[in-house]
């Protein structure tokens, strides 16, 4: 399996710190609003490569952090009138039922950065005590880039030019710096904005910190894969590494992977634009397994357009795959008993063919653009060769050939057992119950499960509603 490795800039063979597991940590969202579709696109992608992994025999141990407090929660909570945590907490429950029905799989870990503060503070203490940081007179704490030489290697960027850089957009405040191109680790509170006691000051964290404490805390001081879109790459991967490095004595992650922008109608998606869409508004257009169809047609390290063209194509790709595995149901209903002769035998070894071909594709550098290519092939085989005179073994393969490669990419192709109401209620009851004595980890668990189970949850004034993805 060959990955391309941001680090090296090149394709790498994948070895594992730990034969058969793969620690993998993706960056998640910022929840001070509904996730956009360019939030979308590493979740889809990377949920993706989880799947592959655990589709050839991986223990995934997967960890996706929500940033819970930021200045854009701090904003929109002061907007509302109301407390950060507020905000937060919508926000991370709407990502969750987004993700629910983009079919992205729940992470091993969804750690939250207001919940590791601890383990923060040590970590900054650490790089302090070491000499990698430094605290200014307001209490700010600042992380000495130069005292980490192989500042830069990921996004092969040279420090004196980027000092150079930061010394001529200086911004108001920093003062305190050794040197324009240190970063905060921690900074000293505001009027109105939460904050922690810490021995250099009340304040709270850089956002950069934590992303490397809950990393360490949740695979430890070595990864496998560090995952996100590139716009991390600097400065948030780029500090991420100086940081855990600095503090741990080792390398951090083995793989550096980063999935390209999202145009729409060729343009970048902003805001001032008029161009941004969230996955909400999204959804009330298409099926969000359209969304995620869309997503993978083309390969992550490629910059993907978005646009209504696209999407009906990506619309009438999707349903010719599940009209195939439909027909299939059908005709395996009806099929007689018996081996596959003649030309299904030769049809067998056509789809295996195709998928060995699906994970050649997917094992260089994870090209799902390819992968779903073969998928088509296997539908136009399955539509070309199986009919109601053919036996049902040979049915019954074709359509588990292409539901198999499907689950990889994440498409359900049938709609999964019902789930009783019944059941729902009571699991909704308990998990009334559970916020009434305030375990929240359980009533988190609960809608978690449920989310698992196709349901998703909304509280609202009348009580909480309920309905399947």
């Amino acid at each position: 399996m060959k990955i391309f490795n941001t680090l090296s800039r090149k394709k790498e063979e994948f070895v594992p710190l730990t034969p058969g597991q793969v620690k993998m940590y993706v960056c998640g969202p910022t929840v001070y609003n509904l996730i956009h579709i360019g939030n979308a696109r590493p979740m889809i992608v990377f949920d993706t490569v989880r799947r592959y992994f655990e589709y050839k025999g991986y223990d995934v141990q997967y960890v996706s952090n929500f940033t819970d407090v930021d200045d854009k929660i701090i904003k929109k909570a002061i907007e509302e009138g109301v407390n950060a945590d507020t905000v937060s907490r919508r926000y991370i429950e709407e990502c969750k039922k987004d993700m629910a029905a983009m079919n992205v799989k729940t992470a091993t870990v969804h750690p939250q950065a207001t919940q590791e503060i601890s383990g923060m503070l040590d970590m900054i203490q650490t790089l302090i005590d070491n000499g990698h940081a430094y605290v200014a007179a307001d209490g700010t704490v600042y992380f000495r880039t130069s005292s980490f030489k192989e500042y830069g290697k990921l996004s092969h960027k040279n420090l004196e030019d980027l000092q150079s850089g930061f010394r001529e957009i200086k911004v108001t405040g920093e003062e305190g710096k050794e040197d324009p191109s240190d970063f905060v680790l921690w900074k000293p509170k505001k009027e109105g904005e939460p904050y922690w006691e810490s021995p250099w000051c009340d304040g709270r964290p850089g956002w950069h910190i934590e992303c490397s404490v809950m990393s360490k805390r949740y695979l430890g001081e070595q990864i496998d894969i560090h995952a996100g879109g590139e716009d991390l790459i600097f400065p948030h991967h780029e500090n991420e590494i100086a940081q855990s490095e600095c503090a741990n004595g080792r390398s951090f992650a083995t793989y550096w992977m980063h999935n390209a922008f999202l145009n729409i109608d060729n343009r970048k998606m902003s805001k001032s634009l008029g161009n941004f869409f969230t996955v909400r508004e999204i959804s009330e257009k298409y099926d969000l397994q359209v969304l995620r169809f869309f997503m993978l047609s083309a390969h992550y390290r490629s910059p993907l357009n978005f646009s209504a063209e696209l999407m009906e194509a990506s619309k009438n790709g999707l349903d010719r795959i599940l009209t195939c595995v439909g027909k299939l149901k059908d005709l395996e209903a009806n099929a007689s008993e018996g081996a596959a002769v003649g030309e299904e035998e030769a049809g067998l070894g056509e789809a295996a063919k195709l998928k060995r071909k699906f994970e050649a594709a997917m094992e260089d550098d994870f090209n799902t653009a390819d992968a779903v290519s073969a998928v088509f092939e296997l539908v136009k085989l399955a539509n070309s060769t199986a009919d109601e005179t053919s036996a049902k073994s040979y049915v019954v393969s074709l359509k588990a050939t292409i539901q198999e490669l499907c689950d990889v990419l994440g498409i359900i192709t049938e709609k999964q057992a019902e789930v009783l109401d019944g059941d729902v209620e009571e699991m909704i009851a308990a998990r009334q119950q559970a916020r009434k004595d305030k375990n929240f980890a359980l009533a988190d668990e609960i809608r978690g499960k449920l989310l698992d189970m196709g349901i998703v949850l909304e509280d609202t004034r009348e009580g909480v509603k309920w309905k399947r993805v």
